[in-house]
């Protein structure tokens, strides 16, 4: 997770030099331990090895006919454009970008992620 990509390592970093912005130092050491303890980051890390091995791009447009809710998380790596994701997913039933939030979103900013999900999901409701 610390060297994950830059923009996750700053906002780790921002937790410990007392910043209170988005996670808790304890938040960190938490989700670390999780991993360690449960032995999980070799599982979690297998989606990017075997995308890497199968020469797939994690971006290239797929054509997924499912219905797909898109959130762009400003700090995100790749934030993919509503164009992109029109193509991507011909489906697209929601598309927003928020105001906080990074690779990491459902845990750094999870007030954004839930009502992200209730919103994009809303349609799907019976």
């Amino acid at each position: 997770m610390l060297d994950h990509d830059r923009r996750s390592l700053e906002m780790i970093s921002r937790s410990f030099a007392g910043e209170p912005e988005g996670l808790t130092r304890d938040d960190v050491l938490d989700n670390i331990t999780l991993f360690w303890l449960t032995k999980s980051a070799v599982s979690a890390a297998r989606l990017y090895w075997e995308t890497a091995q199968a020469g797939i791009s994690f971006f290239g447009a797929k054509g997924v006919k499912l219905p797909v809710a898109a959130s762009v998380f400003p700090t995100e790596m790749y934030r993919p454009p509503k164009s992109w994701a029109e193509k991507a997913y011909p489906n697209l039933i929601h598309y927003n970008g928020t105001p906080k939030g990074g690779h990491f979103a459902a845990w750094e900013q999870p007030g954004y992620f839930v009502e992200e999900v209730r919103t994009g999901l809303r349609p799907l409701r019976g």
